[in-house]
């Protein structure tokens, strides 16, 4: 009888070249993301779990220990200042990211498929983010003397008589820190769908005009929805910074608009840490809700 010769353990121990390509390409990708994994539980993950734990001490006049309670939440849903709070940041939050929308996207349309050049191009959205060079609070307070009872906008409309006498509504109202919220973050939209846009195929638009679709076709059909995940991606930037915003609020209305990133200032002041704990965790909540919503609209990991 012919032996049958059977591999040996040895054999089945020894890893083949193949193999240990394998692990040492996967050990590489555990290096690679080790940083970025230890970032986000140091900075992102622990940072919010002690938001929440805290949320529930026990806060008093002059101290907070670590009692849990549920009295600061509590507080916060039945007082009709705070959910107000809640509902107006919520209000603001969506009228501005309609206006940025609306205005953002004729720009980016302009930018990312009328013009051709990429010099042009670049040049015009770098244009876009000029304002960007100079501080914050400059940008912000420059809308004073702009939207102020005797500002420019008054002064303009009394001049080719639109108006007889000056509004003063234009300042220190909602209406004043729309537009000076739009005005900041509509670069956030522009720069998302012109990037998009850029990436559109010329050959698919010539391809439907050759086949008789209207303008109006090519867009319906083939632009805006090959746009959609920059819009989202927009979308995404802008609601999460206006939800958050507490300095434009607070400079262009007098403090009259409060949102919910104006409580979390004021009270981390009044060193009440367990109540703004609160209303960071209820902001965290709704941000999150708002970019899954976004999420479920337009799938980026398969339209990017």
């Amino acid at each position: 009888m012919t032996d049958i010769k059977t591999p040996s353990v040895s054999n089945f121990d020894q890893e083949t070249p193949v193999t240990a390509a394998n692990n040492a390409r996967k050990k590489s990708h555990f290096l690679l993301l080790a940083p970025g994994v230890f970032w986000m539980i140091l900075f992102l993950v622990i940072p919010l779990a002690m938001m929440v734990y805290v949320s529930f001490w026990t806060q008093t006049t002059f101290a907070v220990n670590p009692t849990l309670t549920a009295k600061s939440w509590i507080t916060f849903f039945s007082s009709e200042t705070y959910v107000n709070a809640l509902l107006r940041t919520g209000r603001l939050w969506l009228t501005v990211l309609v206006l940025t929308f609306v205005i953002g996207y004729p720009v980016a349309l302009f930018v990312g498929q009328l013009v051709r050049s990429e010099t042009l191009r670049t040049i015009l959205l770098v244009t876009c983010v000029i304002p960007f060079w100079t501080s914050f609070l400059i940008r912000v307070l420059a809308w004073r003397p702009m939207l102020g009872k005797e500002g420019a906008v008054n002064i303009l409309l009394q001049k080719f008589g639109l108006i007889s006498t000056p509004i003063d509504v234009l300042l220190f109202t909602e209406f004043s820190v729309v537009i000076g919220l739009v005005q900041i973050y509509v670069v956030f939209m522009v720069g998302p769908i012109a990037f998009m846009l850029g990436r559109i195929d010329h050959s698919l638009l010539e391809a439907a005009r050759d086949l008789g679709a209207s303008t109006w076709t090519i867009f319906r059909k083939i632009i805006f929805p090959l746009s959609l995940p920059g819009v989202a991606v927009g979308a995404i930037f802008v609601s999460v910074m206006v939800l958050g915003e507490f300095a434009t609020p607070a400079a262009l209305s007098g403090r009259k608009v409060n949102l919910l990133g104006n409580i979390i200032v004021t009270q981390v002041g009044s060193l009440k840490w367990a109540f703004a704990a609160v209303v960071g965790v209820v902001l965290t909540i709704v941000m999150a809700l708002v970019i899954t919503a976004l999420l479920r609209i337009v799938n980026l990991r398969k339209e990017l």
